[in-house]
């Protein structure tokens, strides 16, 4: 079986995991919303997590070809694939991919207190105090690492870079590091939009909250563009794993107390 097949079951195994751990976070999130629904919760969860598997399948494969030509990838299971050594090369980029994920964290927790000064917060009440435990915040930091990973970097930001390099290329047949970087950006850009339905589930945003929640999600999303284009996706997968920890977990304890 080729490389690439082999890199498609992985990934694909990996985002149902993603999708099945989130779902706890998610149904206290939005509870309410699911009570009225037209079928059974089961029925309706079992067509969730179906639909995505056939979207992220789609988004491995093209994501999974289109990276091989602008020089992007998934080099620690690429060479663990192909039998090859990954210890050293997997402990060069735990520290800085780590530590990007925990700077990532703080700056998203800094910035939404910056907003807060200007009166930019989600209104608790509103929300009905929906707090997801610390345990759930764990799994859903899983989807976050893996399946957002797939879906903004591996598929999105890599068929940017890929009608950017199609334009304009290197000589020697590579993307410009402007691309990237306009490729990082817009990615991070959609990132950020793509948190507002989670927004719009528990509260009813104004101009500046939606404002707010692409900003520090956007400043993370460019942080994981980054790992990507260097390092490679696992790298970006490790760093927002450690963002939503810090996110999910750890400041949920930390308010607790």
């Amino acid at each position: 079986m080729k490389t690439e097949w082999k890199l498609f079951i992985i990934l694909l195994i990996a985002c149902i995991f993603g999708v099945i751990f989130v779902l706890p976070y998610t149904l206290t999130l939005q509870g309410e919303l699911l009570q009225n629904l037209p079928v059974p919760l089961y029925v309706f969860l079992a067509a969730q997590v179906i639909q995505s598997m056939i979207l992220f399948a789609v988004a491995i494969i093209i994501g999974l070809h289109l990276a091989k030509k602008v020089g992007l990838g998934l080099p620690i299971l690429e060479e663990w694939i192909e039998g090859r050594e990954v210890k050293s090369y997997l402990k060069s980029i735990l520290g800085i991919s780590i530590g990007l994920g925990i700077l990532a964290g703080i700056l998203i927790i800094g910035l939404d207190y910056l907003f807060s000064f200007a009166g930019v917060t989600i209104n608790v009440a509103q929300t009905g105090q929906l707090n997801p435990p610390a345990w759930q915040g764990f799994l859903s930091s899983f989807y976050g690492g893996i399946n957002e990973e797939i879906l903004l970097r591996l598929f999105l930001m890599t068929l940017l870079v890929w009608i950017f390099f199609k334009i304009k290329k290197t000589e020697d047949g590579k993307p410009t590091n402007a691309d990237m970087w306009l490729a990082i950006i817009l990615a991070a850009v959609i990132f950020g939009i793509g948190h507002l339905p989670t927004l719009l589930a528990i509260t009813t945003p104004s101009p500046l909250l939606i404002v707010r929640t692409i900003v520090i999600n956007c400043v993370a999303g460019i942080i994981f563009g980054w790992l990507y284009w260097k390092k490679g996706l696992e790298s970006a997968m490790i760093s927002h794993f450690s963002a939503d920890i810090v996110l999910h977990v750890i400041l949920p304890l930390i308010v607790v107390i």
